[in-house]
């Protein structure tokens, strides 16, 4: 675990703001720098159906269509429309996932 940012940020902070609050607040933003809160996470469509990258082509229509017949809208007639609608952003990134394997799988 990275801790340079802490301090570097503690310090940072109680001489910019003069205050021992301002190195606890200088301190906080290092720890979140040091986390990597600030960092995009990387996309990986495997993740999304629950597999790794050397899943063979079997594997990956099998966790598709176990995954799509969860989260699909259609089977969730009866449920509140917040669930319904939770169902649908799940399904909409399930199909988003299984189409960049299928991309990623014909390149040559």
């Amino acid at each position: 675990m990275r801790w340079y940012g802490k301090l570097l940020g503690f310090i940072a902070g109680w001489l910019l703001l003069r205050h021992p609050a301002g190195g606890v607040l200088g301190a906080l933003i290092g720890h979140a720098f040091d986390a990597d809160w600030f960092r995009p996470k990387k996309y990986d469509p495997y993740k999304v159906l629950g597999l790794s990258a050397d899943a063979s082509e079997a594997e990956i229509d099998r966790a598709y269509r176990r995954l799509i017949t969860q989260y699909h809208p259609d089977r969730l007639g009866g449920v509140a429309e917040d669930l319904r609608r939770q169902a649908e952003e799940k399904a909409r990134e399930i199909n988003a996932a299984y189409d960049a394997i299928r991309k990623l799988r014909s390149k040559p």
